[in-house]
């Protein structure tokens, strides 16, 4: 079963993609999109539109994984991530998959045993689950992967 973690972003969003077998997952490709802060927002989320359209048709996913939007402190990043979940999950949907949506502490938990993880625990996990021989890289590809991992958990992952 493929897998398709995404934290969404406007300037970056990261996307790990993982394949499990049984028990075994593996690591296909994980990375990030970015935008250009100079374009307008609409621009910004067709690039993140076309390129998510790239990464499901090349892959060809089971199950599409994003984080859910988690924070208050400030209005203006929630509504641009909000933006990009649109987006995120516009893009599963038009390819007729399955969505699953995780909270941080949700995610974080899965992977570390602990919803309190910090950043880099995530990312050690992340590593050694995935069997990587680096720290993944920057933190919001870490972070699809291991929303990813949280997906393959799941004991009812099937096809919408």
């Amino acid at each position: 079963m493929v897998i398709l973690g995404v934290d969404p972003g406007t300037a970056t969003t990261g996307f790990g993609v993982i394949n499990k077998v049984r028990s075994t997952i593996t690591t296909l490709d994980y990375g990030v999109i970015s935008t250009p802060k100079e374009l307008e927002m609409s621009n910004r989320l067709h690039i993140l539109f076309q390129d998510l359209e790239e990464l499901i048709a090349k892959y060809q996913p089971d199950v599409v994984a994003v984080e859910q939007l988690f924070f208050a402190r400030n209005v203006t990043t929630a509504i641009a991530v909000g933006q990009a979940r649109g987006v995120i999950l516009l893009a599963a949907q038009r390819a007729d998959l399955k969505l699953l949506e995780f909270t941080p502490l949700q995610v974080k938990q899965s992977v570390t045993g602990y919803g309190q993880a910090t950043k880099k625990q995530v990312q050690q996990m992340v590593q050694k689950i995935l069997k990587l021989k680096t720290l993944p890289k920057p933190d919001d590809a870490a972070d699809a992967l291991a929303i990813a991992i949280c997906a393959s958990a799941q004991t009812r992952l099937h096809k919408k």
